[in-house]
């Protein structure tokens, strides 16, 4: 016999023993002799009354075909192993609707059973009802299935309490006390002592339950969620679709409930693919309406949850919905519902105790499930007003504009901290560099929906003022590919303004983005070219000099060196003599990138003595302005004046200035620019023979360019190579 039919075998006889069927990986619990002591010893077993042969609390139908939970079976079965009299297990079983708490709680009680000879009870406490089981008449159904006949039971709610406790205490039984409303409801019902085991399962966190065990279900895996559909409809229909099994389960979020619903739709049409039910799950505006089956809803499991809360809380769950992006955090869901913050907390603390979002284990975040989202969606549309919804994404767009703008403008050098357009809310604003660059990554999916929001409403102005604060803020994370979307709405909104000086502007920042941040040199140069027409146009010698920087920029990028050369040149000419604070990082900008050049094509003498002008102009004071921007473009000056030493092979100069521009790009968490210094650095060092140094500086760089997906990720592996190799062949810096 083949080890499935051996296994199939095994579970035969098994279930034909009234033992339930087993996942792999769980151990088979043990038939207790009698109840455990303290010190691990068997005790005899006590002549104390049995529960009735018969009663109405038995345990529902195990599931044939229940999957994966492996590791949380086993976790319970370790509780049932070392029982301590004196402190009898509760394990509380929770998590978000559609988890399968209780499939979970039944298949364990199963396969627990052997363990709890005296009985095992299940009772449904009805916590999502109107109106839950009384803590009062759930002991009294307790007391009667454990063997008292109805005249023993008492009347008083503390007294049937005390009797329960009593009955249990010398009793090994297993008792499944199923969707809990709250702590109150299920105290009472608790043994005080005694080898019995308690399962509680509750949509609830129930957070204020004392001294118990907490199993938190999680979503499945894929490859689980996969596995429960092949159970369901067998393994011929999955292996001949095996893409579009696991594109169901994506569709279904490794939700149990989802992928049993889906499941068993296939399994009810024969004929069906599954290809084609993917396919029909992949249309978000119906995807609740496909995953029925009968009486099985997700939708049906998700609005149990939602009608227990209360108006404010339910209020929240709708309108959080309406975030972009993978989560969102406390002031836009307190923006969006149209609540103070500390009653929003309290409503999203409600929300992560009842399942319904998913708080984030470190920061103060909050995401969906999909089909969660999915649900809040519907219910935003079917109770709020369209003109609930503007409001909300107005008040919660204005907000978020100013306070982006005015978390940008920190990296202004021209940033003044008592600007009266300032942040929304001084008390809870980012302060600093760190704090700022924070807040903008965390909230960037809110703020850019927010711009785009803004410009299709014509607030022109506020979309300008944005992306000019931006700006500023871009060159620290160039890997971010939506600053091409900003920089555009910045040029649609001065076009709507009719300002020629700000077309020019924004459209050499969208020309910059697309160079360095989506590498598309052709659309660029193309943009260059406009914002240098447009430029001229208004004589404007600032934005002049900018444009032909970036189309000389985009040429590089087309590989026409000599053309680039020439617009650098052009544009020093332009910006020569630029005193202010603007024209003088333009210059330097221009002289940086004009040295750079001038290496790549060989003449590295010649691009060291323009790199130690900029460096000169970098010491240069201007007259009221803080330093730390012309820190940086010394930084810039200095990585580039270390290349062109290793280019001239003086390499035991070039080690300082490259070691000055890591330290300062890192100083100022910029890794696009400190990760290039670093492999420049390390590049030199192998040059100079210091073999461990190099591996650890060109490792370093190589792990930082890869988390960027920086192309000279490559250069940096063919470095590392050439240290194992010995390969004299390998590329130095002057070719980079």
């Amino acid at each position: 016999m083949c080890r499935a039919g051996r296994r199939a075998g095994r579970r035969c006889r098994r279930r034909a023993a009234g033992a339930p069927p087993r996942p792999a990986g769980v151990r088979a619990a043990r038939p207790a002799a009698g109840p455990v002591g303290a010190s691990g010893a068997t005790a005899p077993k006590t002549q104390s009354p049995r529960a009735a042969v018969h009663h109405t609390l038995a345990l529902p139908r195990d599931l044939s075909d229940f999957t994966a939970r492996g590791a949380a079976l086993d976790r319970l079965l370790a509780l049932v192993e070392d029982i301590d009299p004196a402190c009898p297990p509760v394990a509380v079983i929770c998590g978000q609707p559609g988890l399968g708490k209780t499939s979970f709680a039944v298949h364990a009680a199963h396969t627990l059973a052997p363990h709890f000879p005296d009985g095992q009870f299940a009772l449904d406490l009805r916590g999502m009802d109107p109106r839950p089981v009384s803590p009062r008449d759930a002991l009294a159904r307790l007391l009667r299935s454990s063997g008292l006949p109805e005249n023993a039971v008492p009347a008083g709610t503390e007294d049937r309490a005390g009797l329960l406790r009593s009955v249990l205490r010398e009793r090994r039984v297993l008792l499944l006390l199923d969707n809990a409303a709250d702590e109150d409801q299920v105290r009472p019902l608790l043994p005080g002592r005694g080898p019995s085991l308690t399962l509680v399962t509750s949509r609830h966190a129930l957070a204020g339950l004392e001294a118990v065990h907490r199993t938190e279900l999680a979503l499945l895996r894929r490859e689980e969620a996969v596995e429960l559909l092949t159970r369901i409809i067998g393994p011929e229909r999955v292996l001949r679709e095996a893409q579009a099994a696991r594109d169901l389960a994506d569709l279904c979020g490794h939700l149990p409930l989802a992928v049993r619903i889906a499941a068993q739709r296939l399994a009810s049409r024969p004929g069906e693919s599954i290809a084609k039910l993917a396919t029909r799950l992949a249309a978000q505006d119906d995807r609740l309406d496909t995953l029925r089956a009968g009486s099985l809803q997700v939708r049906a499991a998700f609005a149990l949850s939602y009608r227990q809360l209360d108006e404010d809380t339910r209020t929240v769950f709708r309108r959080a919905a309406l975030a972009p992006g993978p989560d969102f955090g406390p002031e836009t869901a307190a923006l969006l519902a149209g609540l103070p913050p500390r009653r929003a907390a309290r409503c999203l603390q409600n929300l992560t105790d009842a399942g319904l979002l998913q708080p984030h284990p470190a920061s103060d975040r909050y995401r969906f499930h999909d089909l969660l989202r999915l649900f809040a969606t519907e219910q935003a549309a079917e109770e709020d007003t369209p003109a609930d919804i503007a409001l909300a994404h107005a008040r919660t767009d204005a907000w978020m504009l100013r306070r982006a703008t005015a978390a940008a403008q920190l990296f202004n050098p021209d940033h003044q901290a008592d600007n009266p357009d300032g942040d929304p809310d001084p008390a809870t604003a980012p302060t600093g560099h760190e704090q700022a660059h924070a807040w903008l990554e965390a909230e960037r999916a809110q703020w850019l929906a927010a711009l785009h929001r803004a410009r299709a409403a014509g607030r022109h102005q506020q979309v300008l003022d944005t992306a000019e604060a931006m700006h500023w803020f871009s060159d620290r994370v160039l890997h971010w590919e939506l600053w091409a979307e900003v920089f555009q709405q910045g040029v649609e909104s001065a076009r709507a303004l009719g300002s020629g000086r700000d077309e020019a502007v924004h459209l050499n920042y969208l020309s910059w983005a697309h160079s360095s941040c989506l590498h598309d040199h052709t659309t660029a140069l193309a943009t260059a070219r406009t914002a240098l027409d447009v430029a001229r146009a208004v004589d404007d010698r600032l934005q002049t000099g900018w444009a032909l920087n970036y189309a000389a920029t985009a040429l590089i990028g087309l590989g026409r060196t000599d053309e680039a050369i020439a617009h650098l040149h052009r544009a020093a000419d332009c910006l020569s003599g630029e005193n202010d604070t603007q024209g003088r990082f333009a210059e330097l900008s221009v002289l940086n990138t004009l040295g750079r050049h001038l290496r790549r094509s060989g003449r590295a003498a010649a691009a060291l003595a323009v790199h130690r002008r900029s460096e000169a102009l970098c010491r240069e004071d201007l007259p009221g302005q803080p330093h730390e921007l012309l820190g940086l473009y010394l930084a810039s000056a200095r990585q580039h004046i270390g290349n062109d030493l290793a280019a001239l092979h003086r390499w035991n100069e070039a080690e300082a200035p490259l070691r000055h521009a890591v330290a300062r790009f890192e100083a100022a968490r910029m890794p696009a620019w400190s990760e290039t210094a670093r492999l420049d650095l390390g590049i030199a060092l192998r040059r100079l023979d210091r073999i461990e140094e190099a591996r650890e500086t060109l490792t370093a760089a190589h792990a930082g360019l890869s988390r960027l997906n920086n192309p000279r990720r490559f250069e940096a592996a063919d470095h590392l190579r050439a240290l194992t190799v010995s390969d004299p062949a390998a590329p130095h810096a002057g070719t980079v």
